[in-house]
């Protein structure tokens, strides 16, 4: 299941042009402190392969993949999360990914209709105080399965470039809390895994979850 944003970003891994912006709701921080569950939504996932990639592949593959890359971001981005709660380095429990896409499913919100929901709506479905959604358009794809075909099918490519948004949703005041954005290139990661700790590495500062215990 992919997801609709509002903002996007790019991501584009270690690059001395690397790009950020970032926007905090003035009150995030304060607001943060009675979040107790926060979820985190599928990620909405293009696929921009080279034009001589894309002849060999069909549009069911690409869609396919984008499903599985989508996932994966999801997943990588709970492990990062629930990591750092085993540590006691954020306070709010975060939903597990299975309990959020079951719940979404349940009420029929795909990312066809997911715009025509508040925040606040998505929360009460959801059953969480605040949610983290996001995009990603990449030419390389990085989850487990979907890279081994990839290579089968199309041989080794050059290093990824992945465009992101990271964006979080309160649903007691129905706004935007944060929204992150980067832009990085280069071969710095090869795995879903690994980009969401690039992303988080420095996000980790700035976000109020996290950002009064700093990042390794």
């Amino acid at each position: 299941m992919k997801n609709i944003l509002l903002f996007s970003f790019v991501l584009i891994v270690m690059s001395a042009q690397s790009q950020t912006s970032f926007y905090e709701h003035p009150e995030f921080a304060r607001r943060a402190t009675t979040h107790e569950v926060i979820a985190i939504l599928p990620f909405d996932v293009s696929v921009n392969l080279r034009p001589k990639e894309m002849k060999d592949m069909t549009a069911d593959q690409l869609a396919t993949m984008a499903e599985s890359e989508s996932k994966g971001v999801q997943n990588a981005l709970f492990s990062w999360f629930l990591k750092r709660k085993k540590q006691g380095r954020i306070e709010q429990d975060v939903q597990p990914p299975q309990t959020t896409n079951a719940k979404l499913i349940r009420a029929g919100i795909t990312s066809e209709v997911l715009a025509a929901y508040e925040p606040s709506e998505i929360c009460e479905i959801l059953g969480v105080d605040a949610y983290i959604s996001g995009a990603m358009a990449t030419n390389k794809l990085m989850s487990q399965g979907t890279a081994v075909v990839m290579t089968l099918l199309l041989g080794a490519s050059a290093g990824p470039q992945v465009t992101m948004t990271l964006s979080i949703y309160e649903g007691a005041s129905n706004e935007l809390m944060c929204n992150y954005q980067k832009k990085l290139t280069g071969s710095g990661f090869n795995s879903n895994q690994d980009m969401v700790n690039i992303l988080m590495r420095k996000a980790s500062r700035r976000i109020a979850y996290t950002s009064g215990f700093g990042e390794e």
